[in-house]
């Protein structure tokens, strides 16, 4: 589809740029164009795939920024047997560059209005949504079988580790694809031929729905993101999709209308026409697109900034509102609101400017009122120095602005029953947000179907990862292919034949339910484990609730899981076995608990580590080199991941949060981060990449992996991967939210 001329002009199907938007705009005044597929019309397809593409059934995995734009490429081209899958809902900020959404649809089902939207291409075509999410038991390993085809377009690290893993057992291609602004991958996942998603270790990456962000936050980084929303609400730049404010349009709030696949409500016993109570709140709540308008910067300044009125609003009245909404609490734990008069009774002093200063500490809760009291008072001041329409800049080195963003997120967190965290370890945690670029996401959805067709017709070598890029190559191409597909990782720990790890381990400081939650669930995206001891065959953890309960609280070494126990881990539902060898060591009071290996040389002592470090300094450079299709001897070592690892940016909702690697041939490019204005350089990491292939002389490529955050000053807390040889110039390392 797409093609690089020599003078690095770009060409669709041989046609200029101009020549094929006056074709598009003529398909588009003549709907009787439209309603003809590319499958129906004979020779747009070689015969043999136009039958392919008219009998295949195809999976679309998520409807955002790329999923939207892979269905109405995929029923265009004459699929006609689709279904699609997406939790989220559609959010006002996703109308920028989600095309098949409108204003009327927000709030509603992204799968849902999906389908609705690209029927209105070819209405002969059969899709099925489905308002879910894919790691639901629901859609297990023979849900995925009755596909010839995946297509992931996902933006969270779990769901795609879980798709990639029912795609190796259902023996289905499975084609990931990702955007970080201008930046782009595809690249094929296929059992025993290609390396799979989890063959190279990626640093740890979040991505969050608005809801979860506006009512049911359940980790430190959601009341983060929400305290710097609160923060451009009452002085910086104000976003419509930054509303601080509960979210009545939340469909978990709602109860479930037993809809099935298709969208066609159930029958549940109500006359048609009854609503409940709860749905003519949230009816007159969203009224107004969906959303509930509330002009807090003003409210604010009528109040005068009083830090009581303030608190109260935002962390007992709208707390308050939250408890309303009885069904996001069926399986959560409730928030507790906190008042201010019980936290800063009147008569007692919140002027502890000392409290601020105190960055490693994690600030008690009334310690947090007197910091956001002090803080709004330095930030209102500035604020209304300012003229016009001008507006403060959230930045983390600006001493009031990451007070204020600390101390709300942690009084968010105590509201919501979440582990509070240090000043230091909030402003490492707090990112900018890089915004999804439309034209990325439809190019690398393009590049998906062109991939697609070459699965079908089983050309596995025409199917080689392709990378987009902001600036062209040497070879002046900004859309670069792999030169060849790279094969399983052997020492990945999910598609080896026998998949076996290392962890290392102190047993005499973790606990049973850590093992679980921290190493097995985050770390090693099982998502109900079973354990058993290999020696004995004693169960250690088991899905079965309540059956190993006992043993939680109790210490590895209690149990006798001590140096050189072999633990057999299954998850039945991802039908995933994985030997654990345990290599016990005694950490050091501020060391990680934990840490995977897959490489035995990472075990070795200390001092034979610096050897074989010095032995691979010596190399020649180029049998170093390590980049997307470049050369390299070394075998990939797989994946290496500790308990403490970097905390990590905000991310935009609904597009990949990915890291990427640009070398270019006379120096690394130093990007600068736009709110930060941090330059972030990488030092020589441990640790290994995606394993190379063959080079295409000397061109460079732009690797786009999982991202990782900008590192503060101070000690890092997690491993980093090894990149180019330290002798070469510093490697840019792009830091996408």
């Amino acid at each position: 589809m797409f093609s690089n001329t020599c003078t690095g002009g770009v060409t669709f199907f041989g046609f200029s740029v101009s020549q094929f938007c006056n074709f598009i705009s003529k398909i588009r005044k003549r709907k009787t164009y439209i309603q003809k597929m590319a499958a129906a019309i004979n020779g747009v397809f070689p015969a043999t795939l136009q039958e392919l593409v008219k009998k295949s059934k195809v999976l679309v995995v998520g409807a955002g920024g790329i999923g939207c734009e892979v269905l109405k490429n995929l029923v265009l081209s004459g699929f006609t047997d689709i279904e699609i899958i997406d939790l989220d809902t559609i959010d006002l900020s996703n109308l920028n560059r989600q095309f098949l959404f409108h204003r009327e649809h927000v709030g509603k089902s992204k799968a849902r209005v999906a389908k609705e939207s690209a029927l209105s291409f070819n209405p002969d075509a059969k899709i099925t949504a489905y308002h879910d999410s894919v790691t639901s038991t629901d859609y297990g390993v023979n849900f995925f079988k009755k596909f010839d085809l995946v297509l992931s377009a996902l933006d969270n690290r779990a769901a795609r580790n879980h798709v990639n893993r029912m795609c190796l057992n259902a023996d289905v291609p499975l084609i990931e694809s990702g955007t970080a602004g201008y930046n782009g991958q595809v690249e094929l996942i296929k059992r025993g031929l290609t390396q799979c998603y989890e063959c190279t270790p990626k640093d740890k990456q979040r991505s969050f729905p608005g809801c979860t962000i506006r009512n049911t936050p359940s980790e430190p980084i959601h009341c983060i993101v929400w305290a710097k929303h609160l923060f451009n609400q009452l002085f910086g730049e104000s976003l419509e999709d930054e509303d601080i404010s509960p979210d009545a349009a939340d469909p978990d709030a709602k109860e479930k209308d037993g809809a099935d696949g298709n969208g066609e409500p159930k029958d549940d016993g109500k006359e048609k026409g009854e609503e409940s109570k709860e749905e003519k709140e949230a009816k007159e709540d969203t009224a107004n697109g969906n959303i509930l308008r509330i002009n807090t910067r003003q409210w604010a300044k009528d109040c005068n900034y009083d830090a009581g009125k303030l608190f109260n609003k935002f962390f007992n009245e709208d707390i308050t509102y939250l408890l309303r909404m009885s069904n996001l609490w069926k399986t959560r734990k409730a928030p507790v609101p906190v008042q201010w008069d019980t936290l800063l009774p009147e008569g007692s002093s919140g002027d502890q400017k000392d409290v601020a200063k105190q960055h490693h500490k994690v600030w008690s809760i009334e310690e947090c009122a007197q910091v956001f009291a002090n803080s709004l008072k330095e930030l209102s001041a500035a604020f209304l120095k300012l003229e016009g329409d001008d507006t403060l800049a959230w930045d983390k080195d600006d001493q009031p602005a990451m007070d204020f963003v600390a101390a709300c997120a942690n009084v968010r967190s105590h509201i919501f029953d979440i582990e509070r965290k240090s000043r230091f370890e909030i402003k490492s945690m707090a990112g900018n947000i890089i915004p999804a670029i439309a034209t990325t996401n439809a190019i690398t959805a393009g590049i998906s179907v062109m991939r697609a067709f070459k699965v079908l017709e089983a050309k596995w070598e025409q199917c080689k990862a392709v990378y987009a890029r902001l600036r062209p190559n040497a070879r002046n191409y900004f859309l670069v292919p792999d030169a060849s597909l790279p094969g399983p990782n052997p020492n990945c720990h999910v598609c080896a034949s026998d998949p076996a790890i290392t962890l290392k381990i102190d047993t005499k400081r973790m606990r049973i339910k850590e093992l679980r939650d921290e190493v097995l669930v985050k770390t090693l995206n099982m998502l109900n484990p079973d354990v058993t001891v290999q020696s004995n065959g004693s169960i250690l953890i088991s899905s079965e609730e309540g059956e190993t309960e006992s043993n939680e609280g109790k210490l590895l070494s209690e149990l006798n899981i001590v140096d050189g126990v072999i633990l057999k881990c299954d998850d039945f539902f991802q039908n995933y076995e994985l030997s654990i060898i345990i290599s016990h060591f005694d950490a050091e009071r501020d060391e990680n608990l934990f840490e995977v290996v897959a490489d035995a040389s990472q075990l070795k002592p200390k001092d034979e580590q610096t050897e074989v470090v010095k032995d691979k300094e010596d190399e020649p450079k180029s049998a170093k080199k390590r980049s997307a299709n470049g050369e390299g001897d070394s075998k990939d070592d797989g994946p290496s991941t500790s308990k403490r690892s970097r905390p990590t940016e905000v991310v935009e909702e609904d597009d990949d949060d990915c890291l990427v690697i640009e070398e270019d041939e006379d120096q690394a490019d130093v990007v600068v981060v736009a709110t930060d204005k941090l330059s972030v350089q990488s030092p020589p990491k441990s640790g290994s990449k995606r394993k190379p292939s063959e080079v295409i002389e000397d061109e460079d490529i732009t690797e786009i992996l999982e991202s990782s955050d900008d590192e503060p000053a101070g000690p890092t807390k997690c491993k980093r991967s090894r990149l180019d040889d330290p002798s070469s110039n510093p490697v840019a390392v792009i830091s996408i939210d």
